[in-house]
């Protein structure tokens, strides 16, 4: 696909505490490299990545590809930027919220992340999947599957746990909430949720097409 050869730009957020590996997450999945030295980011950064997406029907037969343009926001994770960084969650389609397997607080601190995309996104229920990452690190885990699964459980999220040194469960994660985004946008009557830019129409911008930007939408 040349620059502006898609169907859709879909903008994702990767969020958590620091030191979570949402920058090594999202450059595994976009470059397929890990980097073992730890750079804090600071205030906001994105990657970028096309994929092609092919909704399967009820019948289960595959449909016609759409050309997705996927920018993959990267957050700090300090809350010194939190201010600045929750100015970009209404602009998101889906989230990653990650936490540290190794690390307990980060976990705990999962609960927060979503009261604040609760109050600041596109709508009280944004589609978000959920990221134990540092799966790798198994003899250092603090956080059992089943205590993540329990709470991904009660917020009626998907769950992976992934490996930004392996890549392990990465690309299932960040296709998950693409296919959350999709479905969502296809039964959607009410298109207001969906932010400027999002669909091209030929290759020239179709958001004049959508109804006037406004929060809701959420029972899509």
């Amino acid at each position: 696909m040349s620059d502006g050869d898609y169907d859709y730009l879909i903008k994702f957020l990767a969020l958590g505490d620091s030191g979570v590996g949402k920058t090594s997450v999202l450059y595994q999945y976009t470059d397929g490299k890990f980097n073992s030295k730890f750079i804090t980011t600071v205030g906001i950064d994105f990657r970028e990545k096309r994929v092609v997406y092919r909704a399967s029907g009820p019948d289960g037969a595959i449909g016609r590809g759409q050309r997705i343009h996927l920018q993959l926001w990267d957050t700090a994770g300090q809350e010194r930027f939190r201010s600045l960084t929750t100015a970009f969650f209404r602009d998101a389609m889906g989230f990653l919220l990650l936490f540290d397997l190794t690390n307990e607080q980060s976990f705990l601190n999962v609960r927060n992340w979503i009261s604040q995309l609760q109050v600041h996104a596109y709508c009280e229920s944004p589609d978000i999947v959920l990221c134990g990452n540092k799966s790798d690190l198994e003899d250092q885990r603090a956080v059992k599957e089943q205590e993540a699964k329990g709470l991904a459980e009660k917020y009626g999220v998907p769950y992976f746990e992934t490996s930004a040194a392996t890549g392990a469960n990465i690309s299932q994660a960040v296709e998950t909430l693409l296919d959350l985004i999709m479905k969502r946008m296809e039964r959607c009557v009410d298109k207001s949720w969906i932010p400027e830019g999002v669909v091209r129409s030929n290759g020239h911008m179709a958001s004049e097409q959508l109804e006037e930007k406004g929060k809701g939408a959420c029972g899509c």
